[in-house]
């Protein structure tokens, strides 16, 4: 059974340790054509792009609107460009959302 607004959360981690791709070529490569191409995926409610310089690693937050579409294939050339899996690959049932800090409302 899914959470109670039926969405899924997935989150996708990269430890860039022996990549030839940097947090900052990262950045380039979501700015120049990642954010367009998700833009484009049915089913796909927001994603965030992460990193953490400390620990060079670099990954995403995604939230889909059913557990169906989570599970379709994405437009994504980060697994080529960094040249190994992620660390971690997960997905989650979402019991709840909160979105626009004290505007927002709960979904």
């Amino acid at each position: 059974m899914l959470g109670l607004t039926g969405m899924r959360a997935s989150v996708v981690w990269w430890d860039l340790t022996g990549s030839d791709q940097t947090i900052e070529t990262l950045r380039a490569y979501v700015h120049d054509e990642s954010v367009a191409a998700f833009s484009q995926v049915p089913g796909l409610a927001f994603k965030m792009w992460i990193s953490d310089p400390e620990s060079n690693r670099w990954g995403a937050v995604l939230l889909w609107e059913s557990a169906e579409a989570a599970r379709q294939p994405l437009p994504s050339r980060a697994l080529e460009l960094i040249g190994h899996p992620p660390m971690l690959a997960e997905g989650f049932d979402v019991d709840a959302t909160f979105f626009g800090g004290a505007r927002g409302t709960a979904a």
